[in-house]
């Protein structure tokens, strides 16, 4: 009899990754890795996993590899790692349907890519969202600014991480980032199609969703505008019950309009004078260390329950035990050469930390972008209660030190010396 096995398309160093093989195996089936590099990902190796160099962009060469694979083993399932983004996810949600495997709608991945297709369909479904105009160039970029109102927030109508998103504040900051957006420095996954938005100000709260049913709300914090890169996570949220009632309620409206009925949901909120507002619906987990934040604070392992919904079996949502389990991530505050990094251990020994990790390694440069990849590692705390968890957390993040010497300066001919 051929050994059940779940195909896994890898797509970000900083995904889940790791947990889905683990999550894979503890079910009693066979993990197999499909990336583009797989020497990218250092756990492959420590987990002893079968991995195969292919082409995760490409449907026609992952369909062959499939159907090459199903010849030795019963593929069972198949699904992405669904972080950092929805590209890896949507091919699996395709992958799905051919081999007639559970999955998501390939149809609502594509709605909840294109933020301005899903803005439509929440606007018009009466979920509350910002003002917002879709712009292709400066001009247009330009004409909503003023429609709306400043300050805005530009960022391109495909994308993931904050890549490419800023908040500008007056007309020198959009004309800026309208120049790099469309001056050749940012990188497109489609042609150039931007979001112009009203900047919902608020605090920030998102719904970790599994099918149809809201599992946890958690909040999170941001480093210094204009970017938006995260600071801290923290679950549960700390919301009075009717404000969590609301947001689950506009959670399941999302879903509702978006056709979003399988699998895991991650959506963000800013809560404004109007309540929340919804920011955007990712039809995917957010990445790590979200899965290990909620399984801390309610003891649901949502990675192993979407692995059973990926091979068809039911999943078990129910909650084990409460606590307030936070994440703070490690982001340097300049540019240049990390020398050296060190702490962790220390860190990972104070009672009450579960999990201290780096995603990088010494000697490494480093060019903040003003997104999710400017983050060099974070650290999970838990404990019975939010404050005795920031205390715990604070501890850690202490312990931690690193060395960054700046880039050399170019000197041109012609400087004083």
């Amino acid at each position: 009899m051929p050994k059940k096995a779940v195909i896994l398309l890898e797509g970000s160093r900083m995904g889940p990754g790791q947990l889905y093989v683990q999550a894979v195996k503890l079910l009693g089936l066979h993990p197999i890795v499909l990336s583009a590099d797989p020497a990218r990902y250092d756990y492959l190796a420590t987990e002893n996993i079968e991995a195969i160099r292919v082409d995760t962009d490409d449907l026609d060469a992952l369909i062959r590899e499939c159907s090459r694979l199903r010849e030795t083993y019963d593929i069972v399932g198949i699904t992405g790692h669904p972080n950092p983004g929805e590209a890896v996810y949507a091919t699996a949600a395709k992958l799905c349907r051919h081999f007639g495997l559970p999955g998501p709608n390939p149809a609502s991945i594509e709605w909840c890519r294109d933020k301005f297709t899903q803005r439509q369909l929440l606007a018009e479904a009466g979920v509350p969202v910002p003002v917002y105009r879709m712009a292709t160039n400066a001009a247009e970029v330009e004409s909503a600014a003023a429609e709306i109102g400043l300050p805005v927030i530009l960022k391109p109508a495909v994308g993931n991480g904050s890549t490419g998103v800023r908040l500008c504040r007056d007309a020198e900051e959009l004309a800026e980032h309208t120049t790099y957006l469309l001056g050749g420095k940012y990188e497109w996954q489609t042609s150039p199609r931007m979001l112009v938005e009203e900047f919902a100000e608020g605090p920030y709260f998102v719904a970790d969703i599994m099918a149809n049913e809201v599992v946890a709300v958690g909040a999170a914090t941001f480093g210094p505008p204009p970017h938006f890169v995260y600071d801290e996570y923290i679950y549960p949220a700390p919301l009075a019950v009717e404000e969590h009632e609301r947001i689950v309620k506009v959670a399941l409206s999302c879903l509702r309009a978006l056709d979003l009925n399988w699998g895991p949901t991650n959506i963000e909120f800013r809560w404004t004078k109007r309540g929340p507002v919804v920011i955007e619906v990712n039809p995917r987990f957010a990445g790590s260390p979200d899965p290990q934040l909620i399984q801390l604070a309610c003891g649901v392992d949502l990675v192993t329950e979407h692995i059973k919904l990926v091979v068809g079996d039911e999943c078990d949502l129910r909650k084990r035990h409460s606590q307030t389990a936070s994440a703070r991530f490690l982001v340097p505050d300049r540019d240049g050469t990390l020398d050296w990094i060190d702490g962790a251990s220390r860190a990972a020994a104070i009672p009450g930390v579960a999990e201290v990790k780096l995603y990088i390694k010494p000697p490494t440069p480093i060019i903040r972008k003003g997104d999710v990849r400017d983050c060099i590692g974070h650290v999970i705390a838990a404990s019975p209660n939010h404050e005795q968890t920031e205390v715990i957390l604070q501890l850690a993040v202490d312990l931690i030190r690193w060395s960054i010497t700046p880039f050399p300066t170019i000197s041109h001919a012609g400087d004083a010396t």
